[in-house]
């Protein structure tokens, strides 16, 4: 499967938006190792109340979780991997256009055993690069929720092909694998294809997923190539604890060493209104604060309780879309994934990618949501500053026309992170961004941080602007400023 390399440059991109990038270093990406689960966090409490509030947005998770009776894997290997190729794929696109044929590049997809879990397997596709595919860095892209498959990525934003209402695939112009070889992972377990025997094994706060993640990333393969961590929204909290897990581990030579130079984040901001405001703060400075009174029911209890601002805002606003401003919500999450999981669910795509034929293929999961409740208020970017004290890179982007993790937001934790370089960040002037000629946004940089508005963008900025998301991508990896 993938692997990287040592010598890797080791980076975090940070989308804002719905993504997040790590720029990691060497390591492959297959091995996520489990701390047992919190037992303190088996959430009875508003449980109803959440789902209820979720699903009268479309804006939550929905479904269960595969925690499977009997692993249909369990005397395999630790990577159970295969060639593939999708039995619906058209070929429209190699017969009109400068796509490639499917059956000449590296697809792959399988399942890694997680060694410090009971019973966990985690899913993910490898694309290896249509192009120099030796020296292309290695991108691993992770997608939020929490609980929601990377396939939405792959099939909606920036992967290899796109799927269209007849289930057909066509090539994608502005996939990262123009520009790397990478892999899409369904974490945390219980994710989309990912599963296990044992409840156990599911997640409750982003420091569980991010030992999990480090163990994955510790699988050495690709030895030679740049190693990259990206993602989308709620993976700006599984990336800042992710680097301090791997950063850490370097500085106490634990494992094999991840040249980490660059991190890319997204981190959710919270909106305002008086005095649900002031109780709400209140509340998560007394519950979700690491340190005396921190308690993961209570600060699960807190994110139930401040949820009122966000209903509020969206009562007064009946029908938007909080992903995008400029558009109606319409259906789960307010975009239709339907066509997706109905692909991904035919036994002819379960045969294809090597998935057993009683796992069920599900966008989101209610069930690792509700399990993460108690990290939702969490400040994950309490492990920004000393990275990038020890020089690693950070870029936070965010579309401009997000409401959900909107720009300003996004901006104000950036410019108030405190740091060697947070009076010359905040006095820095914006500069235009532009791709090929054309204004994309603005850039606020100073030393190490990056911040990028990026223009005429919702929360899905890889899928509403794809050149410019690409070439954020290609920059980046290859050290061209913006």
């Amino acid at each position: 499967m993938c692997r990287m390399s040592s010598s890797l440059s080791a980076y975090i991109l940070a989308l804002i938006s719905f993504y997040l990038y790590v720029c990691t270093s060497p390591a492959d990406a297959h091995s996520l190792s489990n701390h047992s689960l919190s037992q303190d966090l088996k959430i009875p409490f508003a449980k109803k109340q959440s789902h209820k509030f979720y699903r009268e947005l479309g804006l939550s998770p929905r479904l269960e979780v595969n925690i499977v009776e009997h692993d249909p894997l369990a005397n395999a290997s630790t990577i159970v991997e295969k060639h593939f190729r999708f039995p619906f794929h058209s070929d429209y696109e190699a017969a009109n256009s400068a796509g490639p044929d499917v059956q000449k590049l590296g697809h792959y997809a399988g399942y890694f055993k997680l060694s410090h879990t009971k019973a966990a397997r985690m899913f993910y596709y490898f694309f290896e690069a249509r192009q120099n595919k030796e020296k292309a860095p290695v991108v691993v892209w992770l997608t939020g929720g929490p609980g929601c498959s990377s396939s939405i990525a792959l099939f909606y934003e920036n992967g290899p092909f796109k799927l269209t209402k007849n289930w057909s695939l066509v090539w994608n112009q502005y996939g990262w694998d123009q520009e790397s070889n990478i892999i899409f992972i369904d974490q945390p377990t219980g994710t989309g294809f990912s599963y296990s025997t044992d409840d156990d094994d599911i997640r409750n706060t982003s420091e569980e997923a991010a030992v999990d993640f480090y163990d994955f990333i510790q699988h050495p393969e690709y030895v030679k190539n740049d190693f990259y961590i990206t993602g989308e929204s709620y993976a700006g909290h599984y990336i800042p604890a992710f680097a301090a897990r791997v950063h850490n581990a370097n500085k106490n030579k634990q494992g094999i060493h991840i040249n980490f130079k660059m991190k890319l984040i997204n981190q959710s901001q919270y909106n305002y209104l008086k005095k649900p405001v002031k109780d709400c703060l209140k509340e998560v400075k007394y519950a979700c604060v690491r340190g005396t009174h921190y308690n993961l029911t209570a600060c699960a209890q807190t994110y139930i309780d401040c949820d009122v601002i966000y209903r509020t805002i969206m009562d007064l606003n009946n029908g938007l879309n909080p992903y995008d401003i400029r558009k109606n919500c319409r259906g789960y999450l307010c975009y239709n994934l339907s066509g997706m999981e109905s692909f991904l669910n035919q036994t002819s795509v379960k045969k294809a990618l090597g998935v057993d034929e009683d796992i069920e293929f599900v966008s989101c999961s209610d069930y690792v949501f509700d399990a993460m409740l108690g990290d939702q208020m969490m400040n994950h970017a309490v492990y920004i500053p000393e990275l990038l004290q020890d020089g690693i890179k950070l870029l936070v982007y965010a579309g401009e026309y997000d409401f959900i993790c909107n720009w300003l937001g996004n901006f104000i934790w950036v410019a108030e992170m405190q740091w060697w370089g947070h009076k010359g960040f905040w006095w820095a002037r914006y500069v235009p961004f532009n791709v090929d000629g054309v204004n994309a946004g603005s850039i606020k940089r100073y030393g190490p941080l990056t911040f990028v508005k990026v223009k005429d963008a919702g929360h899905l900025v890889p899928m509403d602007q794809p050149k410019v998301a690409l070439q954020m991508l290609r920059r980046w990896t290859k050290g061209i400023p913006l």
